[in-house]
């Protein structure tokens, strides 16, 4: 956010003359802050911006995911589990790839796995294998508890973040992050590209590396705090 505001900042220098001389300036949709955020367009500066208005904003909301290929069902708040409220979240069950279940997912987690989908996991798998990855698996988003050893909620507790286990490519293999992140090869080199994808779509990023609770997935949020690990 440090970064988007001050790139911002110096925006609002560079254009002070113009306005001051009364130019009307029209900025590109995917260059304006305030326009809605279309999944089709290669983010920038200003996306994560854009991502962080949409849990706030459920028109907002509408307009980002109907520029995805997300197939989900709007939610209506709710308390599925005492003291973990679930506020402008959708169920998703598929996309231009497939999961191996639906998930719960608030609309700013959603987006960013759209996001994700298209600019992140797409190349790193043309890059490496010259073909599309077709299934995400994945442990789950909505779970109400507390981050281990500590007191504090777990974005999962409101459905805010997706643990990824794996993928299916369109030849059938499958690359799993317990068993192909400590190898070499494509496999090993795809999972690492997918998490420096990750990192630039969502806030938090923590995979094998951070601690052995991680062994076996990719904790990807959109909490107020940023890590890639």
């Amino acid at each position: 956010m440090r970064r988007i505001l001050t790139g911002l900042a110096a925006l609002a220098l560079l254009l002070a003359p113009t306005l001051e001389r009364g130019w009307r300036l029209e900025l590109p949709p995917r260059w304006n802050p305030w326009a809605p955020l279309d999944v089709r367009e290669a983010p920038n500066l200003v996306t994560r911006f854009k991502l962080s208005r949409l849990q706030g904003d459920r028109e907002l909301c509408r307009l980002a995911l109907t520029s995805s290929p997300l197939r989900y069902a709007a939610l209506l708040d709710s308390a599925p589990v005492a003291g973990c409220p679930l506020s402008n979240s959708v169920r998703i069950s598929a996309s231009d790839l497939a999961f191996n279940s639906s998930f719960i997912a608030t609309c700013e987690l959603a987006v960013a796995v759209a996001l994700f989908e298209r600019h992140g996991l797409q190349p790193a798998a043309q890059e490496v294998f010259r073909q599309r990855v077709v299934r995400i698996d994945h442990l789950g988003s909505f779970a109400c508890r507390n981050i281990g050893g500590s007191q504090r909620r777990s974005q999962h507790a409101s459905a805010n973040a997706l643990d990824i286990a794996g993928f299916r490519l369109a030849d059938g293999r499958r690359i799993s992050v317990a068993r192909d992140w400590a190898g070499e090869g494509d496999n090993a080199r795809f999972l690492r590209e997918v998490r420096k994808a990750a990192c630039a779509h969502f806030s938090v990023t923590l995979g094998p590396d951070y601690n052995a609770a991680h062994h076996d997935h990719f904790h990807l949020d959109m909490g107020r705090f940023h890590m890639c690990r």
